[in-house]
This record gives structure tokens, C-alpha cells and sequence, in this order.
């Protein structure tokens, strides 16, 4: 609470505090019983005593990679990895036979095409033939 919350607390007590004695005894009587009431139900405090055998910090895996089956958290954690370095080569290999068979089609087409010879000098025949290697 705040200091405004604070007092705006206490006039509250202030002013029904003011009003008690122009309560009507049976009211007064009843409000007093249901207090002891109330009391003997409140659960008794006692202190929570907590034994700490070693010293961890919170968000620590406590022995989770020193258990019985530690080797399978191992793999747990290593699997994924392998898993994504499998597929990052896979792609790599794929995308290199994709341009070989690319750059292959574009030889053959050349060598199989009755082309004159000035076409090889052609500047934008070789812009061509290296746009479509890509």
C-alpha cells in the first residue's frame, strides 16, 4: 500500500470506529461471537521447517545428467543437433547437383547446337549462358 491508500484506510477505521457504541447490543453480541468463531478456526502458525542437504541455484536440472538413464538426456540434447547438421549437408549436396545438372544441360544444348562462331564472342551470349547458370 501507499501512503494515500494508507490513510484513506485509517479515516475508514476512524469512522466506524466512531459508530460502535450506536450499535445494538445484540448486534455487538453477535459480531463478538462470530470473532471467537473465527478465532478458533485460524489455523495456528507454525513454522515451516525446510532441510537443504546441498546448495542449488534456482533453475538448476539437479542431477538430471547423473541419472540412471543420463545417456538418454545425452541424446536427447545431441540428436536435434545431428539432425540439423544431416539436413544443412543434404541441402548443400542437393543445391551443387542442381547447378552441375544445370550448367550439363546448358554445355550439351551448346555443343549440340549449330551455333556460328561469332555467337561465342557475343557479349550477351555469355550474359545469357551465365544468367541461366544461376
Amino acid at each position: 500500500m501507499n501512503a494515500k491508500e494508507l490513510n484513506f484506510a485509517y479515516k475508514i477505521r476512524h469512522v466506524l470506529n466512531d459508530q460502535l457504541d450506536a450499535l445494538p447490543v445484540s448486534t455487538t453480541e453477535r459480531l463478538a461471537s462470530a470473532r471467537k468463531i473465527a478465532l478458533s478456526r485460524k489455523k495456528s502458525e507454525t513454522p515451516i521447517h525446510v532441510r537443504v542437504t546441498r546448495r542449488v541455484f534456482a533453475g538448476d536440472a539437479g542431477n538430471f545428467f547423473n541419472e540412471p538413464l543420463s545417456w538418454l538426456g545425452r541424446v536427447g540434447v545431441a540428436t536435434p543437433l545431428l539432425i540439423g547438421a544431416l539436413i544443412f549437408v543434404g541441402l548443400y549436396q542437393f543445391e551443387q547437383q542442381q547447378r552441375i545438372a544445370e550448367t550439363a544441360e546448358i554445355d550439351a544444348a551448346v555443343l549440340a547446337d549449330d551455333l556460328p562462331l561469332s555467337a561465342y564472342l557475343d557479349k550477351g551470349f555469355n550474359a545469357y549462358l551465365a544468367k541461366q547458370g544461376e
